[in-house]
């Protein structure tokens, strides 16, 4: 990002950024401590909570891999969701989370993994399934897989999925603080 860039920004862009950017740094300290390695599963982010993790110089010491699974057909390939499930509970549910965050531990060299699906906007919301959900799932080696949901309201796009993308560190960091 060059100086330009960051000028153009509002004070709570660069404050979201320096958030994130703390988060991200304080999970790969997390990792590195327990001797861990990372990996993630994402579907609304698109890939933003690896970048973010990846931002960071010496990353690749604690981030396995990270798993871009948009469509259902991906989370099925790559992360073993079965499709019984998204047919009886949708992309957006906690059922999917879970079987993404467990998918992503067994298929990397990971300890621990974050999941996430949602509906991130401004369309593809219903009264059920409304713009801003997300059903985070975690998977800790040694732990019970968790999923937990959010509703991130009054939000555009981009602030449902910066929103998402620290939801996910926190939640690692205190998973990996917790256990």
């Amino acid at each position: 990002m060059s100086d330009s860039d960051v000028l153009s920004m509002s004070d709570s862009e660069v404050s979201d950024m320096n958030e994130r950017e703390k988060l991200a740094h304080a999970v790969l300290a997390a990792c590195e401590a327990r001797g861990l390695m990372l990996a993630t599963a994402e579907s609304c982010t698109g890939g933003m909570i690896a970048a973010a993790l990846t931002d960071i110089a010496g990353s690749s010491s604690v981030v396995d891999r990270g798993f871009v699974t948009y469509s259902n057909e991906a989370k099925m390939e790559m992360l073993g969701v079965c499709a019984d499930t998204l047919a009886a509970h949708g992309a957006v549910s906690s059922e999917t989370a879970l079987e993404m965050a467990a998918g992503a531990l067994a298929r990397s060299r990971a300890g621990v993994a974050i999941a996430v699906t949602g509906v991130a906007g401004p369309g593809g919301g219903s009264a059920e399934k409304p713009v801003g959900l997300v059903w985070f799932g975690l998977a800790l080696q040694g732990h019970e897989t968790i999923a937990e949901k959010r509703l991130f309201t009054g939000l555009d796009r981009a602030g449902v999925r910066v929103a998402t993308v620290r939801t996910a560190l926190r939640m690692v960091l205190d998973a990996l603080k917790a256990g």
